[in-house]
């Protein structure tokens, strides 16, 4: 039987494997690390002696690559879907709060609302957001809207640095425009967050290795694929131990590396490597305590969101190259406080036991240049196709883009595998008498 060889277990390597094992292919997944998941992982921390993420990623029900995913893994239980789709935020300069509450159907009524869309946001500066729907190529996300726009900084820009984790004043404006069609522009029903119960690892990483290995996959940990062979339009192996792996007639490879370790395998690729950081810090507070996950955006701070999971609450500052370097007790002793407003905890309450993460390589800069320089899926070589958020997906660097590039990079190598199989049978066929 043919091998679909997967080189990478984040989740566009997971989505890759388990859409190539679901179409009954042969699959051998090859992971670095001794854990799958890559940036998308659930861990115990000792310090708050609970399980966190290393990183916060919100997943909308409009998000379709990785709700076809979580149904195909059984990982969609693990989720609770927040409906009605809102969007609580606060103003910490202010004291201002709001919820951004689109309404059900694409007609968006809610605009309409004061009850529903951010304080201060009269119709017209949030309708000027359809700019991002006919954005070109070059602009950015600060080109189409006032700065003093009270839609834009209390929605547009904080949705956009989420999205993008990149600065407004640098971010792509169309890479929003994928996000805003799949979402906000069908209704609410598109809109509501999926929140992970006790891990977003526990949804989307483990149940996607366990049906692997049910359905016959080879899943091996600490396998680093050192170099690949080529040959004519193919590849002909792969190095991983020392050893070389070679790849048959009809065998196909994916690599779901990051982009610095695929180019450094794949010969010719040329584009951006220039990445932003993410600062995630998790707060053990025992006075809050909630029995359904929530989130929360944050306005006027160097906060920007919180996600909230039982005692924990995990606070997300994208784009964070102004802070990334500092002492995790200094950026811990600045962010509790906006915290504690944020959450309407008492002003007394001292910094609580944290964790704080650092992604450094978090995501490509998504500038309009990065954007146009993404790799494509399809290489020079008939058998090797390339996943990862950072392809030319169409969409931002987010869950949705992994997943959907792992999709995308089974069906490349699936059709073109029929197509050979087809024209050789075709072939011996002429040659009977």
């Amino acid at each position: 039987m043919a091998i679909v060889y997967v080189v990478g277990a984040g989740l566009a390597g997971l989505a890759a494997a388990t859409a190539a094992a679901a179409a009954g292919r042969h699959v051998v997944l090859l992971e670095m690390a001794r854990h799958a998941g890559g940036r998308c992982r659930t861990f115990h921390d000792p310090t708050l002696d609970r399980r966190i993420d290393n990183g916060n990623h919100l997943i909308l029900s409009g998000n379709g690559d990785v709700t076809r995913y979580l149904d195909r893994i059984g990982g969609r239980g693990r989720l609770i879907e927040l409906a009605p789709a809102r969007f609580p935020f606060v103003d910490l300069t202010t004291g201002e709060r709001w919820t951004v509450a689109p309404n059900a159907g694409p007609v968006p009524w809610w605009l309409l609302a004061k009850g529903r869309r951010p304080k201060g946001a009269d119709l017209v500066s949030l309708l000027r957001g359809a700019k991002f729907l006919t954005a070109g190529s070059e602009a950015r996300v600060a080109d189409l809207l006032p700065a003093d726009d009270p839609a834009f900084r209390r929605f547009w820009e904080p949705l956009a640095v989420g999205v993008l984790n990149t600065r407004a004043e640098a971010g792509a404006a169309t890479l929003l425009r994928p996000v805003l069609l799949e979402t906000f522009a069908k209704g609410e029903a598109h809109c509501r967050p999926l929140l992970a119960t006790t891990g977003l690892g526990d949804a989307l990483v483990e149940p996607a290795v366990e049906q692997l290995r049910r359905q016959g996959a080879s899943v091996h940990f600490g396998a680093r694929v050192e170099a690949l062979s080529f040959a004519g339009e193919r590849v002909t192996g792969l190095r991983s131990a020392g050893a070389w792996l070679p790849l048959e007639a009809h065998d196909a490879l994916v690599l779901a590396t990051p982009p610095w370790a695929t180019a450094a395998l794949v010969p010719g690729l040329t584009g951006p490597m220039a990445f932003a950081p993410i600062l995630n810090v998790h707060f053990k507070i025992d006075r809050l305590h909630v029995e359904r996950p929530s989130l929360l955006g944050v306005i006027g701070g160097l906060t920007q969101w919180v996600f909230r999971r039982h005692d924990v609450a995990a606070v997300t500052v994208s784009a964070a190259e102004a802070v990334i370097d500092e002492p995790a007790d200094r950026l811990a002793a600045s962010i509790w406080p906006e915290v504690r407003t944020a959450l309407e905890l008492s002003p007394a309450l001292p910094v609580p036991p944290f964790r704080l993460v650092k992604e450094r390589r978090a995501t490509p800069v998504q500038t309009p240049r990065a954007a146009a320089q993404r790799w494509q899926p399809r290489t020079a070589w008939s058998n090797l196709t390339l996943a990862g958020d950072w392809t030319a997906t169409g969409l931002p660097a987010t869950i949705e883009s992994a997943v959907r590039s792992g999709h995308v990079a089974a069906q490349l190598l699936m059709k073109r595998s029929h197509a050979a199989l087809q024209q050789e049978a075709l072939a011996v066929a002429g040659q009977r008498p």
